[in-house]
């Protein structure tokens, strides 16, 4: 399994590449259209994008590695939010290209994309249809009972948490999304929306104290 960060140029969420095979990849808040580029360099064809919730500095490049043929998903209820003014890029003057909701996921949905397993953990908060990405390893059958990765987006940063002042966002509800993500068994490496990719134990010894 190799994971890739690309970071962003200028202000943008970071960027995940996933592939088990060397060859075909799932790209997690694909923030620029540069993606398309840098996933090819990589000699990655990206085949699924997965987006942790619909803010513009999110979703940049999936219009471009849509017409690549990349099926795009997010959660049923951040659809709107990904595809409407509230995800925010007029505000701050970017041009999110136009694209289109391949599928939606809800909360404890489990897929297998380009034999990647991976289960979606619902944590709203940042905003309504926020998710988190649980990979386990391979040795894990259920439900976070192993050691794995964890992409968080805004939910849970290193030191830091989401900000809830935007559109559908909620500090109760993400509390909650923050206790359950602590919970958890066992220790992940956490793959954060902006920023240094950091620990679950790290951060639930913080959050322990705050919440």
């Amino acid at each position: 399994m190799q994971i890739i960060t690309i970071a962003p140029i200028g202000f943008a969420s970071n960027c995940y590449l996933l592939s088990e095979d060397g060859k075909n990849a799932v790209a997690i808040d694909p923030a620029q259209p540069r993606i398309l580029k840098e996933a090819a360099r990589r000699g990655f064809a990206v085949k699924y994008v997965l987006l942790t919730h619909g803010h513009f500095d999110h979703i940049g490049g999936c219009a471009a590695l849509q017409k690549a043929g990349a099926k795009i998903g997010c959660m049923e209820i951040e659809k709107a939010l990904a595809l409407g003014e509230s995800n925010m890029g007029w505000k701050f003057g970017a041009f999110v290209p136009p694209f289109d909701i391949d599928f939606t996921l809800n909360n404890g949905d489990v897929l297998e994309l380009c034999g990647i397993p991976l289960s979606v953990m619902g944590t709203p908060g940042h905003t309504a249809g926020g998710c988190c990405y649980v990979l386990r390893n391979k040795k894990g059958s259920s439900f976070c009972e192993e050691e794995g990765s964890l992409f968080t987006g805004d939910t849970l940063f290193a030191g830091d948490v989401g900000r809830t002042d935007l559109p559908t966002g909620s500090e109760g509800a993400l509390r909650e999304s923050l206790q359950r993500l602590i919970a958890l068994k066992g220790n992940y490496t956490v793959y954060p929306g902006h920023g240094a990719s950091t620990t679950l134990e790290r951060e639930r010894r913080r959050l322990k104290e705050s919440l």
